[in-house]
């Protein structure tokens, strides 16, 4: 896993970087879902249409496994 170089601003400029404990919550925070695979989205298509803030947009797998994501 990376480990991720964190420093906080205080008022007299930057602060110790946090310990490990503190660095796996600031991460955790960041990350507050584990990732989709594809293939749940996919479900065996090779294109599904999603609608996000009431636009539509596609989302292709290509033959050589890549995705595009088009409005």
């Amino acid at each position: 896993m990376h480990k991720a170089m964190i420093h906080t601003l205080s008022a007299g400029g930057y602060s110790s970087p946090p310990n490990s404990a503190q660095a796996a919550s600031l991460m955790r925070a960041q990350v507050s879902h584990a990732p989709l695979a594809s293939d749940s989205l996919l479900q065996g298509q090779k294109m599904v249409e999603i609608v996000h803030n009431g636009s539509l947009y596609k989302l292709q797998a290509t033959k050589l496994g890549k995705l595009i994501l088009t409005k």
